[in-house]
């Protein structure tokens, strides 16, 4: 496996990981994999930082059985762009559906999440 196949793979895995995460509000899962300085852009366009954003995934998603898909993952030497679709149960049953950007780098020799930017439809 080459490098570049390698750290596809990683991020593949963290990426499924990190939506699972918010899904079952897994603070541990992100505690281990947010950059110290990382910070979070929320549907309502509200700029939270790591420790903020922490408390919001532990009081759990408003929504429910997010799924990702359409994932695009791009690669420039030690820093990576996630762009992805998601799919998900509001509040109300109905279905929605939204995107985000995730922003990783190589920090401390391994992939760490320093930026996020979710939207809604």
């Amino acid at each position: 496996m080459t490098d570049e196949a390698a750290h596809r793979k990683t991020l593949a895995d963290l990426n499924r990981n990190y939506v699972r995460s918010v899904d079952e509000a897994d603070v541990a899962w992100f505690d281990a994999n947010l950059a110290k300085d990382f910070f979070n852009t929320n549907p309502d366009g509200s700029i939270i930082d790591r420790a903020a954003f922490l408390a919001q995934i532990g009081r759990g998603s408003t929504v429910k059985n997010i799924r990702e898909d359409n994932v695009l993952i791009r690669l420039f030497g030690t820093h990576a762009i996630i762009h992805a679709r998601t799919t998900y149960v509001r509040p109300d049953g109905a279905a929605g559906a939204g995107r985000y950007t995730d922003d990783w780098h190589v920090i401390d020799g391994r992939w760490q999440c320093v930026s996020a930017h979710v939207s809604r439809a």
